[in-house]
């Protein structure tokens, strides 16, 4: 089976990233020194979608390695 280039994760991950700081940027210019607690939430939330992404990726990483594990220890059983 090939593998794809194209990572959902990655994407979400750089889409994510890319429109908080769009909004970080947007909240100062709109609001001035008022954004900063906003702009603080926004960050947190950055860091909560990224903590998110990471660990969906090592589940989706170790999901493969198992049934991978279980394919090769069923090739050994057969032969």
């Amino acid at each position: 089976m090939a593998k794809t280039s194209f990572d959902t994760l990655r994407v979400l991950a750089i889409a994510s990233q890319a429109l908080g700081f769009i909004l970080i940027i947007t909240l100062e210019t709109l609001m001035g020194d008022a954004a900063r607690p906003w702009q603080g939430v926004t960050l947190a939330v950055m860091v909560l979608c990224a903590l998110f992404l990471a660990l969906a990726r090592l589940y989706r990483r170790n999901k493969a390695r198992k049934a991978m594990d279980r394919r090769l220890a069923d090739d050994d059983d057969d032969g």
